[in-house]
């Protein structure tokens, strides 16, 4: 008989049966299901199946956490219900057929755009110094900045722009290469394309606005003209040219011949995408990306903007929780493009500020619910500095008024930001950094700003959750229990006091026997010492050793697969925290590893977010299931570099999924930790 034959029965009838499996793959922990009617699958009973620790829906798949054994049940579940697995990449293009065109627009929108980001928020700090140090006249009465004074200073703002220039007008080159990495094409003819639409033979794309059209060189074919104007700085022309690129490069290389594939498929391709990025969807895709920049524009100035801001803000924390806020980046690229500067920004820095008030709010009121505090402060310390995610899906929308309530404060401080213009050098850190991408002249009102968006949600949230929290909730439930017990034996006490008085001649004369029972316990106190002498779990990185509750995947962070900490690595190698066997790697992916102590304890070992979409790029295991470790050993080495160009956090799990016999297990963080010498865990 199977390990799991009862539960993937009944885990297949509960999904909805065979015929409601559009696709299923698994990773270190999950079974990842695309399902023709998500509606079909009976959460509560699946959640109830001895080997499932819970479910949860995200970018169109169904995902059902089984553990460290995931590769077993997923072996027994597809043998069983007759059905092939595929990859995860193909699991996730098929869980965008149940998306709507929006959300898939979206979506490749997100994806995109994600490995650029690090570069845009690089790029908008750098800038921002740039108009501290040049831009705002600190000294002689107003009249000079800290550039014009000092000739260091001057050679540091105009070295700098190399950055800023690299970052924002050379844009298209880092989207087509985006483009082609996403879309599995060649990724050297996306940066040629790129690199053609902001080449320096081309008129500069931001003086195309002052420079008369009799004036703006062309290439003359004798039967036409095409105007010799770059692209730098444009979002929707160069991502319209990156899918003419792809589609051409799939064309060829599925209708030619391999062996001359090399030569015929980059030419074919490259050739017509650039004439064609030049003369047609360049020239569509700058006017669609102006009339977007447009549009917002005109409702961040116009009579009504407050309304627009007003509605942004109160939605933007939605959104967040959907994915599709990412959409909002290509808006600020073309608005800082268009505009030198942006008023969209402004308003998510906000949102953050007032969604990470609504938790301390929260913090506040549970200040006795050691267990609540546990996900309250790191998620609001979170959320302060920019990361939503653990602040949304650990505490706001788990009592639903937390949200609302930083919902409305981040409507309330947007309508007061776009109410005085406040704008944004470009994207940047979000949440209270938020500050240092706001253009100086700005600084007073962005943190009035940001005091409505601290003291809107937390007065709110404090008024509401006075009346809404119940008292198990405000101190917890042990505490609660504890409250109770304590009562009832003061009751006890009390009642059995005269008792307690007429034994007392019993026990003085029971002493010789007390002393003896208490040699005898003696020595079962030293067995017991020796039977639960205290272990440690070393730092399987260098690093910064963070809660769980500070990881952004709320599987993690919710403690679904179990307590445990986190590291942000600076090194590149996993090592053994403590003499092992290897339980599970993920041989594909390569990312993860389970280990099992001599005391039954199970370790989980994941390197990164969302790090199995790269498909073990970038990662080497040096160990296989069933090899025996010593604490150090190595396990597993990543490219950090290859993770961030994916778009993933390189935040590393370090979970115990099973206790086995230890117990009094304690989780140490908030050090920096050394690789095999910084105990992070510790048991008896």
């Amino acid at each position: 008989m199977a390990k799991y034959d009862k539960d993937v029965k009944e885990l297949l009838r509960l999904i909805g049966g065979k015929e409601n499996i559009h696709a299923v793959s698994h990773c270190m922990t999950r079974m990842r299901f695309v399902l023709a009617d998500p509606k079909k699958a009976d959460t509560a009973e699946i959640e109830k199946l001895g080997s499932v620790k819970g479910t949860f829906t995200q970018a169109g798949q169904y995902q059902v956490i089984i553990g460290n054994d995931v590769s077993t049940f997923y072996n027994e579940f597809t043998a069983y219900a007759g059905i092939e697995g595929v990859s995860k990449e193909a699991a996730k293009e098929a869980a965008k057929t149940n998306q709507n065109v929006v959300q898939r627009i979206m979506s490749n929108l997100g994806e995109i755009f994600a490995p650029i980001i690090p570069a845009l928020i690089c790029g908008g700090l750098i800038l921002g110094f740039r108009n501290i140090i040049g831009e705002i006249n600190f000294f002689n009465n107003g009249t000079q900045s800290l550039a014009d004074i000092s000739q260091f200073w001057a050679g540091v703002y105009s070295f700098l722009w190399l950055i800023g220039e690299a970052v924002f007008h050379l844009l298209p080159v880092g989207i087509v290469w985006s483009i082609t990495k996403k879309m599995g094409t060649t990724q050297i003819l996306g940066i040629v394309l790129g690199l053609t639409l902001v080449s320096p033979q081309l008129l500069n794309g931001f003086s195309v606005a002052t420079t008369p059209a009799s004036e703006i060189p062309v290439w003359d074919f004798g039967f036409a003209k095409v105007q010799m104007i770059g692209y730098q700085g444009q979002v929707i022309a160069a991502i319209m040219a990156g899918f003419v690129l792809v589609y051409l490069e799939k064309f060829f290389r599925k209708h030619c011949p391999a062996v001359i594939s090399m030569i015929v498929v980059p030419f074919c391709s490259l050739l017509p995408a650039v004439i064609i990025a030049h003369t047609v969807v360049g020239p569509i895709g700058w006017r669609i990306g102006n009339a977007i920049g447009d549009a917002v524009y005109a409702g961040l100035t116009s009579s009504f903007r407050t309304i627009f801001a007003a509605v942004f803000g109160f939605l933007y924390a939605p959104i967040v929780m959907t994915g599709l806020h990412h959409m909002t980046n290509a808006i600020d690229s073309q608005l800082v493009n268009l505009f030198d500067g942006t008023m969209l920004w402004p308003m998510i820095a906000l949102s953050n500020i007032a969604q990470g008030s609504a938790v301390l709010a929260m913090s506040v009121l549970q200040k006795k619910n050691e267990r609540a505090q546990q996900v309250n402060v790191p998620a609001c310390i979170s959320c302060y500095l920019g990361v939503t995610e653990p602040a949304l899906f650990g505490v706001n929308l788990k009592y639903v008024f937390p949200l609302i309530c930083g919902m409305i404060g981040s409507a309330a401080a947007a309508v007061v930001s776009v109410g005085f213009g406040v704008e944004a050098v470009s994207i940047g850190v979000g949440g209270l950094p938020g500050i240092l991408s706001i253009f100086p002249q700005y600084w007073g009102i962005f943190l009035l700003c940001m005091a409505v968006a601290i003291a809107v949600p937390f007065v709110l949230t404090f008024l509401v959750g006075k009346k809404k929290l119940s008292r198990e909730e405000l101190v917890g439930e042990e505490a609660q229990q504890a409250a109770a017990a304590a009562g009832a034996a003061s009751g006890s006490v009390a009642d059995g006091s005269a008792a307690g008085d007429s034994m007392t001649g019993g026990m003085a004369g029971g002493s010789a026997a007390g002393d003896a029972v208490s040699g005898s316990g003696a020595d079962v106190g030293a067995e017991g010492s020796a039977l639960a002498a205290p272990g440690e779990l070393k730092a399987v990185l260098t690093g910064k050793v963070i809660p769980l509750e500070e990881v952004p995947d709320e599987v993690f962070s919710q403690k679904i697969m179990g307590e445990g900490v986190a590291f942000e690595p600076d090194n590149d190698v996993v090592y053994a925290p403590a003499d092992a066997t290897v339980s599970v790697v993920m041989e594909d992916s390569r990312h993860a590893c389970g280990l099992t102590l001599d005391n039954g304890m199970e370790l989980l070992i994941h390197v990164g977010i969302d790090t199995v979409d790269m498909g073990g790029d970038g990662f080497e295991l040096f160990v296989k299931s069933g090899d025996r470790v010593r604490r150090g050993d190595r396990l597993i080495s990543f490219t950090p570099e290859k993770i961030k160009a994916a778009g993933h956090p390189k935040t590393t799990v370090f979970l115990v999924t099973d206790e086995g016999n230890a117990s009094n297990i304690r989780y140490l963080s908030g050090m920096d930790a050394k690789a095999g010498e910084t105990t992070v865990i510790t048991y008896e």
